[in-house]
């Protein structure tokens, strides 16, 4: 009689685990693959490594000088397609200005600034056993358009930058962060991105002297904000 008893609990409890799971399943089919986050992103550059050649003045290059590339607040909107419960692709949007100016032997000089808009695509995984606490981590590649690019023009000790152009560049970029899920639809979200982005650049100096090198921006992001699932 025990073992009689003991088979029909396991039965059971396999048919209720069985059960549980097709409703699991069948929750996840219902839901769409859609997902849409608005954040408030801090941006900030480590330029440390950026170069300066400056055509005939090596006391005013590299390694005497750099570059130093502005912090920026900005708001960004992302979309995602889950391809399957755990994995999906997010596409990033969003601009951000920065302003650039030289360091060591270009102390406070005003080189210019520009807008950047760095489109990026992530493959991310999802980890999902934790309830309402849903993490993930991702990777991927940005392809990062400069606009409104302006030249500093502003003389710092007879030195004043009278044209720029940073060229567009491709970079990678990896992310971590997680998602709250208040209900079905709502949650809060916090993400942390790092980039690899370093574009080369061209520049004038009065008019005359040429300047060229790499602008090592390579920004931390970090980023809460507010998840949408449809």
């Amino acid at each position: 009689m025990r073992n009689t008893s003991v088979a029909g609990a396991v039965v059971a409890a396999a048919l209720m685990s069985c059960s549980l799971g097709q409703a699991a399943k069948a929750q996840d089919e219902a839901q769409s693959p859609w997902q849409v986050r608005v954040r408030a992103l801090g941006v900030l550059p480590a330029s440390g490594g950026s170069t300066v050649n400056v055509q005939g003045v090596p006391a005013l290059s590299t390694p005497n000088s750099g570059l130093s590339i502005g912090n920026s607040i900005v708001p960004e909107l992302d979309i995602s397609y889950f391809i399957t419960r755990n994995v999906a692709a997010e596409l990033i949007l969003g601009v951000t200005p920065h302003n650039i100016t030289g360091t060591g032997a270009l102390a406070n000089t005003n080189i210019g600034s520009a807008w950047l808009l760095p489109p990026t695509l992530l493959a991310q995984y999802h980890f999902t056993d934790f309830g309402a606490f849903k993490p993930y981590i991702g990777i991927g590649l940005n392809y990062t358009i400069f606009f409104s690019q302006s030249a500093g023009y502003t003389p710092t000790n007879g030195l004043g930058v009278t044209n720029l152009s940073i060229n567009n560049t491709v970079g990678g970029a990896v992310q971590v962060g997680f998602d709250y899920m208040i209900d079905k639809h709502w949650g809060v979200n916090f993400d942390v991105k790092k980039y690899i982005l370093r574009p080369t650049y061209n520049a004038t100096v009065n008019n005359t002297i040429q300047v060229n090198g790499t602008a090592v921006i390579d920004p931390w992001i970090i980023g809460a904000g507010v998840t949408y699932r449809f």
